[in-house]
């Protein structure tokens, strides 16, 4: 197959280039490239990107499909311009925190994921005795809280649990993922608005949350990267600490660029998460540290619910998680047209840098030996994120709302379209 005429988007630039691919990798990328393929692609006037990577999602299964299947999930992602995903070990149930649960997981994505698939195993008091078998059957890293999960079958780690896990994750050579609240900080609201709900989980546990799980990887030396960072001070001390030598990073996702605290009372239930939205202030700056670099992700966190769940005149009550999987990267690019962001950067945020820091090999690029995961995307197109226009179904399927230049984009995984049957990008020990 050979994808010719399209401009090229890279983290490098943006050139127009032909793409040749064979047996689900690229195997030249070049201005008009030679010779005839049985498969040829005139992608004129598109831009073709790395496919997405979410390595922030909660796909529910197996436990809660009544929430939403992988299938649904997987679906919705591909529709994005999106060719992989890393699950979170909750809130499936089992929750990934052991090898028995890992195997209901991964025979569930291999039945049914649309895109390539991999999971984070999870650190919970009690379970540091199998981390070892989850690191063997190939986990891309670990993910804990450090505050009240919302999931009673995924309690959060103190000071000291997340210490004795960091030694050992740092001694597995891989990555611990944290949900960085500080709960000495948080409180229980209230009052049953969305307000209170704010005022219940200030900046501050965030911040000081961060700094500790900082300190503990530059004691361990254990690779950290921290989840939805909601404030800029928060992107702030990541940044110092990684110029500083420390191996850390974060990420940051869709709602806290878009919304603030307003939004919250204005949209009600399917804007309620935690971290909450912030203030106008740590909007904007969160947009310069991701236009210069400083901020290198933006994942969806994407974790929905029944619509039951979502409704109810206590908002404290509410289940706490945004739909948004299949929007990312258009509300990125709705937001280049505003001059925000160069396509580069966006490339690099929403799959480049992903792939980097996660370890995900063949992943995030356009260049000669990579897998052929590839969004064409026409950035002409204008149209509103409805939810008539959403591949997750299950009541509860709201994107953002709003109006977005959100372009139309083909996917193709490995050289076929979606929906093809995903991969799982996990390497088992022994095994590839």
């Amino acid at each position: 197959m050979i994808i010719r005429g399209g401009a090229v988007v890279t983290a490098r630039g943006v050139d127009e280039s032909d793409i040749e691919i064979a047996d689900g990798r690229i195997i030249a990328v070049g201005a008009n490239l030679g010779g005839a393929a049985a498969d040829e692609i005139d992608a004129t006037g598109l831009h073709i990107f790395p496919g997405g990577i979410d390595s922030h999602v909660h796909f529910n299964e197996p436990g809660r499909s009544e929430w939403e299947t992988i299938a649904n999930g997987s679906a919705a992602l591909a529709a994005g311009g999106y060719t992989t995903f890393v699950d979170m070990p909750l809130n499936n149930l089992p929750v990934t925190t052991d090898a028995g649960a890992f195997e209901l997981k991964l025979d569930a994505a291999a039945r049914s994921s649309h895109v390539d698939f991999g999971f984070w195993g999870g650190l919970i008091p009690g379970n540091l005795e199998h981390l070892d078998e989850l690191a063997k059957r190939g986990v891309s890293g670990f993910k804990a809280f450090m505050c009240p999960s919302g999931i009673d079958e995924f309690p959060a780690c103190d000071a000291e649990v997340l210490r004795a896990g960091m030694q050992r994750i740092a001694e597995l050579g891989s990555i611990l993922l944290v949900h960085a609240e500080d709960p000495s900080r948080l409180d229980s609201p209230n009052g049953q608005t969305a307000r209170d709900f704010i005022w219940s989980r200030p900046a501050d546990a965030e911040l000081e949350a961060i700094t500790l799980a900082i300190g503990l990887a530059g004691d361990t030396g254990c690779r950290l990267h921290v989840v939805h960072v909601s404030t800029a001070r928060g992107a702030e001390l990541i940044d110092e600490a990684h110029q500083r030598g420390v191996d850390v990073s974060g990420e940051t996702c869709p709602h806290y660029l878009l919304y603030v605290e307003d939004d919250m009372e204005r949209l009600g239930g399917i804007a309620k998460c935690a971290p909450p939205f912030r203030t106008a202030l740590d909007r904007e700056r969160l947009w310069w540290m991701l236009r210069d670099g400083r901020l290198p992700m933006v994942v969806s966190d994407h974790s929905p619910s029944t619509l039951e769940l979502k409704q109810g005149d206590d908002f404290s009550k509410l289940w706490g998680g945004i739909s948004g999987c299949q929007s990312t990267r258009q509300l990125l690019l709705a937001n280049n047209q505003k001059d925000r962001l160069e396509l580069p950067v966006i490339a690099a945020a929403t799959s480049t840098n992903v792939a980097k820091r996660f370890r995900l090999a063949g992943k995030g690029d356009i260049a000669l030996g990579y897998d052929a995961d590839l969004s064409l995307v026409d950035l002409s197109y204008e149209g509103v994120v409805r939810r008539k226009i959403c591949s997750i179904a299950i009541p509860s399927a709201r994107t953002k709302a709003g109006r977005s230049a959100a372009a139309r984009s083909a996917r193709w995984c490995a050289a076929e379209p979606c929906l093809s049957t995903g991969r799982s990008i996990g390497r088992r020990e022994g095994g590839s």
